[in-house]
């Protein structure tokens, strides 16, 4: 079984962001979303994952409303706004130019 990895604060906000563009969800379902698509490589630590969230909603890139959760508890579910998906598209375009350089420089022989 492989470590999760911490994460930044911005590279959570666009995770979290892109969990969102598939469907609404609680902030439990976020982060089993983001575990479950790194194959369990990336984990999004509780005081992490809710910091961000608020401060997206802040931000007006997510909004929030209180629903009832699949075990039939009262969770509050995060949705994207148009903003945030512009946010989105934005950010993965950094993201992508960031690693592809990254890699350039990792790739050289030593």
């Amino acid at each position: 079984m492989s470590q999760s990895l911490d994460l930044l604060q911005g590279t959570v906000d666009v995770l979290i962001l892109k969990t969102l563009s598939w469907e609404p969800m609680h902030g439990y379902g976020i982060a089993k979303w983001i575990e479950q698509r790194s194959d369990g490589v990336l984990g999004v630590a509780d005081a992490a994952l809710y910091q961000a969230l608020h401060r997206l909603e802040r931000r007006n890139l997510i909004a929030s409303e209180w629903g009832v959760s699949e075990n039939n508890r009262k969770a509050k579910y995060y949705q994207l706004t148009s903003a945030g998906r512009q946010r989105l598209r934005s950010e993965m375009t950094e993201i992508r130019r960031y690693v592809a350089a990254l890699f350039k420089v990792l790739e050289q022989p030593a």
